[in-house]
């Protein structure tokens, strides 16, 4: 005969955990990475609000994508004085890069190395200018459309990259100092799908600097890039020399004839 009573559960048994569905957590996992991807470098606290997970959620997320070699811990000084522990930021990392999408790049790395080789650095250089002289032609009518403001062209042109699958963005710099010349801006780029092609050919970023340039009117600089190893491609647009510069006085040359000429 069966007993009547349930037997107790154990006090000292862990509690259990619910389950989840592999396939929910690794699309779970994945919206953390893509979240690291378009904000980073981010904190835990800011993707767990971004997203609607709990802390310890969202750090399991980061464990487990950390522990794949997805994302990596970059330690930044706290803003604005600097004081203190650096805090700690998530960015992608090269693997997880290559995760979003680098697709064939070890073929067309082959190809351009053979290119390099049959054809000397001069055909690669060429072939990069033209590739981004078709990126210079979409952009253009975009960039032109924003008007002649530095700043609204240099927005234009991040929501260009963004289509294209950059993950762009601007930020301003040095806006609270008083001299003009200081003020700048930073495009910036989290994803390159090139970036091991541009890693062994770096005229690539080369070229795509040189068509900022042209698209925005002014002389940019490339402070980093994915390619050599920062966690984004930032390029330099200094505003200051978007001021109109004061009309030179004009000035007349009188041509005199040699008898008009002092003695």
């Amino acid at each position: 005969m069966y007993s009547s009573q349930l037997t107790p559960p154990d006090a000292d048994a862990p509690a259990t955990v619910p389950r989840v569905a592999p396939d929910a957590e690794e699309r779970t996992r994945d919206r953390v990475l893509h979240a690291v991807l378009h904000q980073g470098p981010v904190s835990a606290a800011e993707l767990g609000e971004d997203l609607g997970f709990t802390p310890a959620a969202v750090r399991r997320h980061l464990d487990a994508l950390s522990r794949d070699g997805l994302v990596e811990v970059k330690l930044v000084a706290n803003q604005p004085a600097g004081a203190g522990r650096p805090a700690r930021r998530y960015v992608l990392s090269h693997r997880g890069q290559t995760k979003l999408g680098n697709d064939y790049l070890d073929i067309a790395t082959s190809a351009l190395a053979d290119l390099a080789a049959t054809a000397g650095d001069e055909a690669v250089q060429a072939f990069a200018a033209r590739r981004f002289e078709k990126m210079e032609r979409r952009y253009r009518p975009v960039v032109e459309a924003a008007g002649e403001s530095l700043a609204d062209r240099a927005e234009a042109l991040s929501q260009a990259l963004s289509g294209d699958g950059f993950v762009a963005s601007t930020r301003n710099v040095g806006f609270n100092q008083p001299a003009a010349t200081m003020q700048s801006m930073q495009l910036c780029q989290g994803h390159c799908p090139i970036q091991d092609l541009a890693r062994e050919f770096p005229v690539f970023c080369d070229e795509e600097t040189k068509v900022f340039a042209r698209l925005l009117g002014v002389d940019v600089r490339r402070l980093s890039t994915l390619a050599s190893g920062g966690h984004v491609c930032t390029t330099h647009i200094p505003m200051g020399r978007n001021q109109t510069p004061q009309q030179a006085e004009k000035r007349t040359r009188v041509k005199l004839t040699k008898q008009e000429r002092p003695r």
